[in-house]
């Protein structure tokens, strides 16, 4: 059994379902309309809101005949927090960045003048 949080990389790694939730950003959907833009099968695209339900990133509601769909975005706040665990790593590289482009131009400045 996977983790929540793998089972959501898993489900964002592919770009039809990034764009299915990007699509589910804007409201609620059917299957029909989610499709729409795609050149795949409605059935593909069900395969892929499953995997989006699975990972808890879209839930189904139900109105007469129809279940729109909708962007649960929950699960992605666990992603934010995540890669923002990273943040001070990128921090620190820039800063090593920073000063190694101060240390370069200071040299610069010496040859010149």
């Amino acid at each position: 059994m996977e983790d929540r949080l793998s089972e959501v990389f898993g489900a964002l790694a592919d770009p039809t379902r990034r764009a299915i939730l990007a699509r589910l950003a804007e409201g609620e959907a059917t299957v029909n309309q989610l499709a729409e833009p795609f050149p795949i099968s409605l059935q593909a695209v069900s395969r892929h809101l499953k995997v989006l339900e699975r990972a808890g990133l879209v839930s189904r509601g139900r109105n007469a005949q129809w279940r729109p769909c909708r962007l649960d975005a929950g699960p992605l706040r666990e992603v934010a927090d995540w890669v923002a665990g990273y943040q001070r790593f990128w921090v620190e590289r820039y800063d090593h960045l920073g000063d190694y482009l101060q240390r370069l131009q200071r040299d610069q400045e010496r040859q010149e003048g």
